[in-house]
């Protein structure tokens, strides 16, 4: 089965508490986050990941996850649906702790959805042919983001295997250290925000395995 989704709305989609009820939501978000809970993340046959440092100091990962058949139609809707979905299993991994918000076009991402951004991504753009679906956010800043540039993509590629991958390009997050150079803020990355990313990226492909139903 492959995955059908109209256009959403992330203001009001993504505000849907994770478990289901609002009183879940608030539940888990006291409860707040277990990092090392995060860490332990479903089994996902196929999967593959990879990250590293280019020589100014931009963090590049990949993760990916070779299918049998595709996921999403290799449609603007399909592609649509690939931002949703991964954005959706953010706030229901961190248990509604890191909420997505949308507004004037950007979307951000704010602790219980109030205070600073985190990060905040620009308007997201869409590609869609009869082999490749993408969905493209560029990074405009926040407080986890040294500078505004970057992207983080998502896709399907259609082929003999089929595969959904999270790709994230140029982003120079403030925690990591500069290449070569062992310090602190290097190893807080490496240990909080980089396994966080890896951990959420492997639910929400399982996620997508489940809804269509494989």
């Amino acid at each position: 089965m492959i995955i059908t989704a109209p256009t959403r709305n992330l203001r009001t989609s993504c505000a849907v508490a994770p478990s289901g009820s609002a009183a879940t939501a608030d539940r888990h978000s006291s409860e707040g986050v277990n990092l090392l809970e995060l860490a332990t993340v479903f089994d996902v046959n196929g999967w593959e990941t990879w990250q590293r440092q280019t020589g100014d100091g931009a963090v590049e990962s990949e993760q990916r996850v070779v299918l049998r058949d595709p996921l999403v139609e290799f449609s603007s809707a399909g592609a649509e649906y690939l931002g949703f979905a991964y954005w959706r299993e953010v706030e229901r991994v961190t248990r509604g702790v890191v909420r997505p918000r949308e507004r004037n076009g950007t979307l951000e991402l704010r602790v219980f959805g109030r205070g600073p951004a985190l990060l905040r991504f620009g308007r997201p753009t869409f590609e869609a042919t009869d082999r490749l679906v993408t969905c493209s956010y560029p990074i405009h800043g926040g407080l986890l983001a040294q500078r505004p540039v970057g992207e983080i993509v998502f896709a399907q590629v259609g082929g003999s295997p089929p595969i959904v991958r999270s790709t994230i390009r140029g982003f120079f997050p403030r925690l990591a250290g500069h290449r070569r150079e062992r310090d602190w803020t290097g190893a807080l990355y490496s240990q909080v925000q980089s396994r966080v990313h890896v951990a959420i990226s492997r639910r929400y492909f399982a996620r997508l395995l489940r809804e269509a139903g494989r």
